[in-house]
């Protein structure tokens, strides 16, 4: 507990001295004002609305010099750099008509740009927009977003692959912290539910220079809900319904804010049985049900700004082991089976200078992972206690440079209950330093980077040996130095490029250093290698955008080169009847993309056609295909928008057929995966029935119950297909 007093002593020590007030009127070009725009300093998670008459009044505001942000949809969001130092700002500020969608601050990079001003491309997706493609899981919809798929057993278990790596390759972060719940193994899920997150900002490309080790292949990080605005309340209630999973998800929501507290609370219970393929047999033991609580607590006035939140996800999760057995509905998991309880305890704390300002954030993380085998009694039992840390200073703004200097730190001990040890008891500890600048002039925008980190691993010695179970003390000490260096211009008004260079690592995990058994979800005997040295790669970047009025396309290539990529690989010798597989390693390299289209023709601007394609390519130097590597695939939609009367407001009808290319290259563990073909359904709106308001989405996923078997499924070695036809119905009230 003394993290979490920490927590609050740092958070209420920091003191300014100042009284600011900004105020103003939003207006179109014509001097119109526009209500309900969204004025916000993304900074402080200050946020409020324009009033019917276009005005705004933001009071308690810290002294120091941030960026203000004015969005509304429809047109381009204006960011302005505010100064303050006890005093009183007017603004009149003025929006024109968008030409493409609206601009957001992407959260992930440290300089908190407009994506439109971000020197990386960054893919944003808002919750709401993955919940509206009627997905089960948060998983799931992320593996609708290009260059982003997902490892897969059943509906339940989903880890991220981001352009082919995936594992301890991708780093998470939930409420600004990273997320620490045993990620190494393939049965392990994300462990996070969509309730009460915002969006997701997806990093497609090595950002250790921000995120040190394990974020080699890219980063998800997860932007909570945000607190009402001031002296608001509002409440929501959501229910979806899953007809393949008799599956169902319920939300509670309540927030409400002053001018200088902020409060917010959501609970969420989410429930499934087996899900049922094509034939209509169900995969026994693919049940699983999940509680979620996430609240918040915020305070800012003249002296400081801090803002508290905490996250309890608790799971219960049926590991399938028999394929298509026992026939049941019934949503009591069986054994063998999982229980996961994670805590994530986070702190954001702003101290403003005159021309600087202080970003501390603090984080402990607690996962307790059970695994039951034939009874309640844990075969395998694992608590992780994780803090960590990261404190950002942003230095005086010189002229056009602007340069963020910083340090994080982590401290993570894994402890053992149970009869049995995946990984032996040890202690992690990371650190590391770095400092990034921003150049900018005219069109174009410069970036670069240096880090350097240290990793330090010790386990404790277990079992005898020789034998099975063995696990060898060891006491490692991981160094990387990390640089990146990224471009962006633009040609012409519609036309930016993006380039980017930039080095990763990864330091090798315990079960990789340290494994002595059979792997059960793999059902083979792993040998790790204390032996194995740091992943190392470079990346290049390339992105190039055209946007006009009706017309969008973008084009995205990368070339990951892998030094010491950490792999398993068979012995030839057998263990109590299983092969034995050991830890080694080889350079390998990643390469391929995405490309896609926007067309929405004028006059029928109410139609929108998308459509993009994606491929990766994984090999090791000698060859061979790398493991887990996506099929490619071509995703197309069809979305019409439209109003009726003043009963229905933003509908939207979808069709989106995606073709999943056959997957021929495969590694030495896997097999050909055939192509298959999806067509999905989506309508939706929100519908206003006297004075109540409510938003209502109706999907049908996979709606000509097309049987297949997704490359990256776990179930795919059984020969057991993916989910057949599913329709959701999703109803959200607002209170």
């Amino acid at each position: 507990m003394k993290f979490i007093y920490l927590f609050f002593i740092v958070g209420c020590t920091m003191m300014i001295n100042a009284q600011n007030k900004i105020s103003g009127i939003v207006t179109d070009s014509n001097n119109n004002p526009i209500p309900s725009a969204t004025v916000s300093l993304p900074e402080i998670h200050k946020e409020t609305s324009t009033d019917k008459d276009g005005k705004f009044t933001l009071n308690n505001i810290p002294q120091g010099t941030f960026k203000l942000l004015v969005s509304f949809m429809g047109y381009e969001t204006q960011t302005q750099t505010i100064s303050l130092s006890g005093n009183e700002i007017q603004l009149s500020i003025v929006l024109n008509e968008a030409i493409t969608h609206m601009d957001e601050v992407i959260v992930s990079n440290v300089f908190k740009r407009l994506q439109s001003q971000n020197v990386m491309k960054v893919e944003l997706e808002s919750i709401k927009s993955l919940q509206q493609k009627g997905t089960a899981t948060l998983i799931e919809g992320l593996a609708t977003i290009p260059g982003v798929s997902q490892v897969s057993t059943g509906t339940s278990i989903g880890k991220p692959v981001i352009r082919g790596l995936s594992g301890n390759r991708v780093l998470v972060y939930s409420q600004g912290v990273r997320m620490e719940n045993q990620q190494f193994g393939e049965e392990h899920g994300l462990g996070l539910n969509d309730s009460g997150v915002e969006s997701v900002e997806v990093i497609k490309g090595p950002a250790s220079l921000l995120y040190g080790s394990d974020a080699l292949g890219g980063v998800l990080y997860f932007n909570p809900e945000k607190f009402a605005n001031p002296n608001d309340f509002k409440a929501d209630v959501s229910q979806r319904f899953f007809s393949n999973t008799l599956g169902s998800n319920t939300s509670l929501g309540l927030k409400t804010s002053t001018d200088k507290w902020k409060f917010l609370v959501r609970g969420n219970y989410n429930t499934h049985s087996d899900y049922q393929i094509p034939d209509g047999d169900r995969v026994t033991n693919t049940r699983f049900n999940e509680k979620d609580l996430k609240a918040g607590i915020g305070y800012n006035n003249a002296s400081f700004a801090t803002v508290f939140r905490y996250n309890f996800n608790q799971l219960d999760l049926g590991i399938p082991e028999d394929g298509i057995a026992e026939q049941s509905t019934s949503k009591k998991t069986n054994f063998p089976s999982q229980g996961v309880d994670s805590h994530i305890l986070s702190l954001h704390n702003n101290v403003f200078f005159k021309n600087s300002k202080l970003d501390i954030d603090l984080g402990y993380i607690y996962n307790d992972r059970k695994e039951f085998e034939d009874s309640f009694t844990p075969i395998l039992h694992m608590k992780l206690k994780t803090f960590n840390y990261t404190v950002n200073y942003h230095l005086p703004k010189k002229g056009k440079f602007e340069t963020i200097i910083g340090a994080q730190g982590m401290n993570q001990t894994n402890t053992n209950f149970g009869e049995e040890l995946l990984i032996p008891d040890a202690t992690t500890n990371d650190f590391g330093i770095y400092a990034t600048s921003l150049y900018e002039w005219g069109k174009n925008v410069l970036q670069a980077g240096i880090r350097y980190d240290n990793r330090k691993v010790a386990s404790e010695n277990h079992g005898t040996i020789g034998n099975e179970g063995y696990f060898e003390a060891i006491d490692k000490s991981f160094d990387s130095f990390n640089a990146s260096l990224g471009y962006k211009t633009n040609f012409s008004e519609n036309l930016t490029m993006r380039l980017n260079l930039a080095s990763g690592f990864r330091a090798p995990n315990l079960a990789e250093l340290t494994s002595n058994g059979v792997h059960e979800g793999s059902n083979r005997y792993e040998i790790g290698n204390s032996n194995l040295d740091n992943e190392q790669n470079f990346q290049t970047d390339l992105n190039l955008e055209y946007k006009s009025t009706h017309f969008e396309w973008f084009v995205n290539g990368f070339y990951n080169h892998i030094a010491n990529y950490i792999f398993i690989s068979p012995s030839g010798t057998q263990v109590d009847g299983y092969d034995v597989y050991n830890y080694e390693q080889s350079n390998a390299a990643l390469f391929g993309g995405e490309v896609g289209v926007h067309f929405h023709p004028h006059p029928i601007d109410w139609l929108h056609l998308t459509s993009s394609f994606e491929t990766v390519t994984g090999r090791k130097d000698n060859g061979d295909d790398l493991p887990l590597i996506p099929a490619n695939r071509w995703n197309n939609t069809f979305k019409a928008e439209f109003e009726q009367g003043n009963w229905l407001k933003d509908g939207f009808a979808t069709l989106n057929i995606v073709y999943t290319l056959a997957q021929n290259n495969f590694s030495e563990f896997e097999t050909k995966t055939n192509d298959y073909t999806l067509v999905n359904l989506g309508l939706g709106g929100e519908i206003t029935i006297n004075k109540s308001k409510f938003n209502v989405n109706l999907n049908a996923n996979n709606l000509l119950n097309k049987t297949y078997v997704s490359h990256l499924s776990r179930l795919k070695t059984d020969g057991i297909p993916n989910i057949g036809r599913n329709i959701m119905l999703g109803i959200n009230f607002k209170i």
